[in-house]
């Protein structure tokens, strides 16, 4: 598939954060007990946030997201994190689905060459120091496409895990000191409610979700899940880590934690 165009930067006089708490909180209020779909028209065919990109895995439940966006405006920035370490089935579901859904403003995002060869010249951090593995070949490069944008969309939901259980609508993005908005739609959404828009809509699902992988990130760290288990038990199975990183404050420099041997 051919690689979209890169994403051109927008100069910004004003310096200052763009979203503060209080924004957060006034927009919770202002769309509480509003559906997704009403919510979503106003943040990317009313602008309420600014410039505005969803931020996609092409993972399990992501064609739910990108198909309410793709009724709303096909051409909203759809930005993806090419790590080199996906499924195959991954990329191809990727493609199947921008075709599908006539997404036009696909953008991969890949990890720098040299900070690559730098900080991962075998391809095995990820055996030995996840977080860095993350930060070299997600963090960074999100954090480098996301300074032309005001508001991102995710995909999150609350029954996934722990960590996101009580997650709002609208937050403020940690990851750095820009004050971006991170806007979570789905998040009070069930894996009912997912199973039931995906068969309405006759959308297609992921092919490892049926071999048992219902969260799905890189392949070297992402393991199936038994009936019952946390949906995202199987992602960095026998570490402590939850998330990529991308949703969490950028760290200043991926060097390995104490303690921490490469295990080849």
């Amino acid at each position: 598939m051919a690689e979209a165009d890169p994403i051109r930067i927008k100069d910004r006089i004003d310096t200052g954060p763009r979203f503060t708490d209080a924004d957060a909180i006034r927009l919770n209020r202002m769309f509480r007990g509003a559906d997704t779909v009403e919510m979503l028209r106003a943040v990317i065919a009313d602008g309420l946030v600014g410039e505005l990109a969803t931020v996609s895995s092409f993972g399990a439940e992501s064609a739910v997201l990108l198909h309410l966006v793709a009724q709303i405006d096909p051409s909203l920035p759809v930005l993806f994190l090419e790590t080199g370490k996906h499924f195959p089935e991954t990329l191809a579901y990727r493609d199947t689905l921008v075709e599908r859904l006539g997404l036009t403003g696909l953008v991969n995002l890949h990890p720098d060459p040299e900070l690559l060869a730098k900080r991962d010249e075998t391809g095995l951090r990820w055996s030995y120091d996840p977080d860095g593995c993350c930060e070299i070949r997600k963090v960074l490069p999100l954090a480098a496409a996301l300074s032309g944008f005001d508001a991102t969309l995710t995909g999150r939901k609350a029954f996934q895990s722990a960590t996101r259980a009580n997650l709002p609508r609208f937050e403020v993005d940690t990851s750095d000191a820009q004050g971006r908005l991170k806007i979570n739609p789905l998040i009070d959404w069930s894996a009912e409610d997912l199973a039931n828009y995906i068969a309405e809509h006759d959308l297609p699902p992921h092919p490892l979700v049926e071999q048992g992988y219902p969260s799905i990130g890189c392949s070297p760290c992402t393991h199936k899940v038994a009936p019952g288990e946390d949906p995202r038990s199987g992602r960095w199975k026998g570490w402590d880590k939850t998330e990529c990183g991308i949703h969490t404050p950028l760290t200043s420099e991926g060097e390995l934690p104490p303690g921490f041997d490469p295990a080849f």
